[in-house]
């Protein structure tokens, strides 16, 4: 499962889906989807989206194994 952390830097930057959406090139339902967890980034996106927090994609993605 893969845990995203955009949201708290996007509020921290004081930044919209919208603007974020525009720094790095998709629409911003694409970001509201990265936020709930519906969507896996490519490694360039979530690259891209780092860039512009000034951060790690470390800090911006965690991944978690399911337990059944």
């Amino acid at each position: 499962m893969l845990i995203t952390h955009i949201r708290r830097h996007r509020l921290l930057a004081d930044m919209n889906q919208a603007d974020l959406a525009r720094l790095v090139g998709v629409r911003r339902e694409t970001i509201g989807h990265l936020e709930r967890g519906i969507y896996t980034p490519s490694l360039k996106l979530a690259w891209d989206i780092a860039k512009v927090f000034g951060t790690s994609i470390e800090e911006l993605f965690e991944f978690r194994e399911e337990v059944d």
